[in-house]
């Protein structure tokens, strides 16, 4: 279990024109007091910093078309002047993803969202929109409108990179840097799983959502996780998959293709961090070289001895790097203002 106290923090001050019109909150335990839309399973999860993390998620409305999503996120308890930063999640995943980076990031005084991704998480879609990619990408853009207003540093990992990809080349104009962590970009789309007839679809959204297979993903995606580890991680991971809609919602991602984002990589110009473990075992850090030679304005950094999602395992270095990254772009910031 990781311990986030300010101690252990490595150079995680803002400078002095970035800091927070407010004074920096220290982490606190909080009252695990869940909110009343989360699965009751919740409170089957033993990690306090999922159960601390679960306990702030909200719902906002987010206006889709006709339809109004009460759209699941955990907002920022640190109000800056400076660029917000958006975290998004990986593939079937949820804002809880962010459990242990989260704090560590608020307790830098950076303001952080963590926004659940059309389709998965913790939202209300008993009234179900398709979550095929361009409508995952319009519900991202109306939730930024509506609640953000403002360019955000865009944070995907895994899949969330590709959804952070598409997102950037399509609504330049709410991105003003990303990080991308262990990225999911290179694959092209669901492949054959898009040609399923539906009820083999069904079948095979049962089997994503089976223990055995969450179990098996945990141990894929970390390094020497013990069984008990892998156990509650797979309770934190499993948990927005008890929903009613969450089997109609993945069905209708995997019947709309998903994700194809190789083609536009080379589009984005903006300011990237790309972070990697070394010792993913989903995706080659090979990929990470390769991807930092395509993107226009990128820089690499990898983690050793951490697999593919770095900010559960080792959220201390990846709170570092996007610190570090976040005071660049603020001292740049700061020397482009008019005098």
């Amino acid at each position: 279990m990781f311990a986030l106290t300010p101690t252990t923090s490595p150079i995680l001050l803002l400078p002095p024109n970035c800091r927070t019109s407010r004074p920096r909150r220290r982490f606190t335990v909080l009252a695990n007091n869940f909110p009343p839309f989360l699965p009751k399973q919740v409170e089957n999860i033993n990690d306090s910093f999922a159960r601390n993390l679960a306990a702030r998620i909200e719902r906002l409305p987010v206006n889709l078309s006709e339809k109004c999503i009460m759209s699941s996120c955990v907002k920022p308890s640190v109000q800056s002047k400076t660029t917000p930063v958006v975290l998004l999640h990986g593939f079937d995943s949820s804002c809880l993803e962010w459990r242990y980076t989260f704090p560590l990031l608020e307790e830098a005084g950076v303001e952080a969202w963590a926004v659940d991704v059309l389709g998965w998480g913790f939202s209300d879609l008993e009234r179900l929109p398709s979550c095929d990619v361009a409508s995952k990408r319009n519900h991202l853009y109306q939730f930024w409108r509506s609640h953000i207003g403002r360019p955000i540093i865009l944070v995907g990992p895994s899949l969330g990179a590709a959804v952070a990809i598409d997102f950037t080349v399509n609504h330049p104009e709410a991105v003003e840097n990303l990080i991308l962590i262990d990225a999911s970009v290179y694959a092209e789309g669901t492949g054959d799983l898009a040609k399923l007839p539906k009820t083999l679809a069904y079948i095979g959204a049962s089997i994503l959502k089976s223990t055995p297979l969450r179990l098996y993903a945990n141990f894929l995606s970390f390094n020497g996780i013990s069984l008990s580890t892998a156990i509650d991680w797979m309770k934190v991971g499993r948990l927005h998959c008890l929903y009613p809609w969450w089997q109609d919602a993945t069905v209708n991602f995997m019947l709309g293709g998903g994700y194809s984002v190789s083609n536009l990589i080379d589009k984005v110009e903006k300011r990237t961090l790309i972070i990697w473990g070394e010792d993913d075992r989903i995706i080659s850090n090979k990929l990470a070289v390769r991807l930092h030679s395509e993107l226009p304005n990128a820089i690499i950094r990898q983690i050793p001895d951490c697999g593919h999602i770095p900010h559960v395992e080792k959220p201390k270095s990846v709170a570092k790097l996007m610190v570090e990254f976040i005071k660049e772009n603020c001292y740049k910031e700061v020397r482009a203002a008019p005098r």
